[in-house]
Formats: structure tokens, C-alpha cells, sequence
């Protein structure tokens, strides 16, 4: 028999917040976490905003010697899960700490690390790198780092599916729990692309919005939208089994139920016609969940303000909806904190979450123009107070993977 798998702990640091509770307050007030692109020279790039992460300082978790061998990445990481533990009220001892695990994803890594390494190479030598370079750069390293510092003896793994990594990977910590693996899971995804190469590779690739006004550069499903604004931070959940949890006397945010996770087939960078890939991770996590479509109240979108992915997610949609596709509500809230990639399935998953405990669905703001071809209820924006039993979180990342976690509201 299947354990069930409950939200017990989050913890969030993003372009909104330092904290899961300072993101998610201006997450449903509509406030935009975009801004101009203070990080890097702006004459270099045609792209002149970001979704920068604000005010963070990482000695509040970890000793500056200690996170002097730590790239950015692993730094929301770590403050993230800290903060996620602490919500949780779970103290990891001796007795627990073999089935305690932690799957943590991200799409880059420690780019940040490399780039100021190999600029060191050049201009020092090999002798003047430094000898924590690969530790620092390597995706896992979160994961890694999380589990030294948290005692975690259990599962410790990291998803790397581009911006499906966080979702990919609190969906298959989700199954490590159900089939019972491991008790607890510390889980979701980080990522610090703000650097010179990544963002002189979106751009290189057209991704980027080029539209230099932060208050509407970010703007899923709206006729004019250009792009997707680059973003930075972390999102880690804490999973349990409910009967460890219950037995704890732990409270719950929301229980996981299903778990889609596809591939395209396709394309390097172009997801799949009508968004067929995302449609068939969908219906997964729908069947995993053994529920029927139209139970299904609200939609965290992947929506990334795209041309190609709003158009075809919702597409995806319709077809595994059908009518009642026009009876959810599905928003995108990288409109407000831009897209973190590895981390947004992370942050996204905490936010469906939340939406089903409090009852509040956030917006998709900056949505003015609407595009005839998106014509479903993307809760234009300001926030809507709304009973849901059922809740999806999707993600679609470059390579072709598609992944969705299925959410169910727990009084």
C-alpha cells in the first residue's frame, strides 16, 4: 500500500523575500520581485532586467569561512532548507537521521563559481584556482551541502531537468517517501543564474524579454510578451509520511498526491506541438493522484512569458481538461518573481501549497492585452479568494522534460 506524503516545512528565498512568509505576502498583494539588472554590466546585454534576489545575507545560516566554499546557489539552498526544517519543527537526531533524505534540484549549478575561477586561470595560472572549484560548481553540491549540515543519513540526490529540476525533484522524493524509502524528505530546487554567460546565452538565444521596464517585462500570457525574465533564489519543502508526521504532532500544509513526468522527444529548446509532452505529464500526475480531471480547482503554470510555452501549455491544458479547462483557475507567478529555472518548481510548489491552505489564489499580473489563443481564466492580476480541494504545480524544461505534482487540500 502507497504512503501518503504531506508538506510539513517551508522555507523560500526569492526575488519577493528572504522567507517563504515575506514571499508569499507579496506574492498575493501582486508586487513585482523584478527589477533593473543591477548584478551585471547592462551595456553588455540587450536584456536590462532581472528578478534579482535582495538583501541576503548567508552568515545568518552558515560561518563566513564555511560559506566562502559554497556558491550562491548552494547558499539559498542551505538558508532555504534551514528555514524548512525550522517551520517543520523537526529536529534530526541519531534515531531519524538514516531515513531523513534530500533531493534537491538545479538546471546550472555553481555557474557564478566557474566563470570567476576560469577568469582566475587565465589571468594566475592552475596554481591560483581554487582547490574548492568542482565542489563549489557541481548541481549535487546543494543536496550535498544541505545534507552535511543538516545531519540527513538518508537518500541524497538532485534532479537536473533544466527548469523542470525543482518539480522532478520533490516529485521523486515524493515517490521515495510513498514507497517508504525514507521518512522525511528536505526537497526542491536552487538556482544563481545571474551571470555574465548564462544571461549572454539566453539572450544569444532570444529567450530573454528584451523590454527594459521591470513593472511589465514579466508578462505570462498577455499578447505583447517577449520573453522571460532571468531570476535567482530557492524553494525546499519539507515531505513526510503522514503517519510519521501525525504521530509527531506536526502541522500540514498540503498533502501530494500525484506525480507526471515526461519527455517531448522533440526539441532542444522548443517544447512540443500543442504542448503534447506537458498534456501527458498532466494526466499522469491526475492518474497517479486517482482523481478525475474536474476536481482540479487551480494551475500553478510554468508560464513563462514566452510566446511558444504560454501558448502551448495552454493547449496542454484544454486537451487533458477538455470543458472544465474554462471552470480552473490557472496563473503563472513568475509575472512576479520571474523565472528562477532550477528553483522555480520549488517555489511554485510552496506557493500551490499555500494556495490550498489559506484559500487565496495568486495573480498573473501585468496581464492587460489578453492573447485570444490564451483564453482561460489566468486570475488577471490581483488575488482571488477561493476554496480548492485539488491543486497542480507544472514545469517544462529545455531538453523536453515536463513535470507536475498533484496537490490535495488537508483541513
Amino acid at each position: 500500500m502507497k504512503r501518503r506524503v504531506v508538506i510539513t516545512g517551508i522555507g523560500a528565498v526569492t526575488p519577493l523575500g528572504n522567507t517563504a512568509e515575506e514571499t508569499w505576502q507579496a506574492l498575493i498583494a501582486g508586487k513585482s520581485g523584478v527589477g533593473p539588472l543591477t548584478r551585471l554590466d547592462t551595456e553588455k546585454f540587450p536584456a536590462k532586467v532581472a528578478a534579482e534576489v535582495k538583501d541576503f545575507d548567508i552568515e545568518q545560516y552558515v560561518e563566513k569561512k564555511e560559506a566562502r566554499k559554497m556558491d550562491r546557489f548552494t547558499h539559498y539552498a542551505l538558508a532555504s532548507s534551514i528555514m524548512a526544517v525550522k517551520d517543520a519543527n523537526l529536529t534530526i537526531t541519531d534515531d531519524i537521521a538514516h531515513k531523513v533524505g534530500v533531493w534537491i534540484g538545479s538546471g546550472i549549478g555553481g555557474m557564478e563559481t566557474f566563470e570567476n575561477q576560469f577568469e582566475m586561470f587565465q589571468q594566475r595560472g592552475v596554481r591560483r584556482v581554487s582547490p574548492f572549484f568542482v565542489p563549489m560548481m557541481i548541481p549535487n553540491m546543494a543536496s550535498g551541502q544541505v545534507s552535511i549540515h543538516l545531519g540527513a543519513k538518508g537518500i541524497n540526490s538532485c534532479s537536473v531537468t533544466a527548469c523542470a529540476s525543482g518539480t522532478n525533484s520533490i516529485g521523486d522524493a515524493f515517490k521515495v517517501i510513498q514507497r517508504g524509502d525514507a521518512d522525511v524528505m528536505i526537497t526542491g530546487g536552487a538556482e544563481a543564474p545571474i551571470v555574465n554567460m548564462a544571461v549572454a546565452g539566453f539572450c544569444s538565444s532570444t529567450a530573454l524579454s528584451l523590454n527594459p521596464d521591470p513593472e511589465t517585462a514579466s508578462r505570462p500570457f498577455d499578447a505583447n510578451r517577449d520573453g522571460f525574465v532571468i531570476a535567482e533564489g530557492a524553494g525546499v519543502l519539507v515531505l513526510e509520511d503522514y503517519e510519521f508526521a501525525k504521530a509527531r504532532g506536526a502541522k500540514i500544509y498540503a498533502e501530494i498526491v500525484g506525480y507526471g513526468s515526461t519527455g517531448d522527444a522533440h526539441h532542444i529548446t522548443a517544447p512540443a506541438p500543442n504542448g503534447e509532452g506537458a498534456a501527458r505529464a498532466i494526466q499522469q500526475a491526475i492518474d497517479d493522484g486517482g482523481i478525475d480531471p474536474t476536481q482540479v480547482g487551480y494551475i500553478n503554470a510554468h508560464g513563462t512569458s514566452t510566446p511558444y510555452n504560454d501558448l502551448f501549455e495552454t493547449m496542454a491544458v484544454k486537451s487533458v481538461f477538455g470543458e472544465h479547462a474554462y471552470k480552473l483557475a490557472m496563473s503563472s507567478t513568475k509575472s512576479m518573481t520571474g523565472h528562477l529555472l532550477g528553483a522555480a518548481g520549488g517555489v511554485e510548489a510552496i506557493f500551490t501549497a499555500l494556495a490550498l491552505k489559506e484559500g487565496i489564489l495568486p495573480p498573473t499580473i501585468n496581464l492587460t492585452t489578453p492573447d485570444p489563443e490564451c483564453d482561460l481564466d489566468y486570475v488577471p492580476n490581483k488575488a482571488r479568494q477561493q476554496y480548492v480541494e485539488y491543486a497542480m504545480s507544472n514545469s517544462l524544461g529545455f531538453g523536453g522534460h515536463n513535470a507536475s505534482l498533484l496537490l490535495r487540500k488537508i483541513d
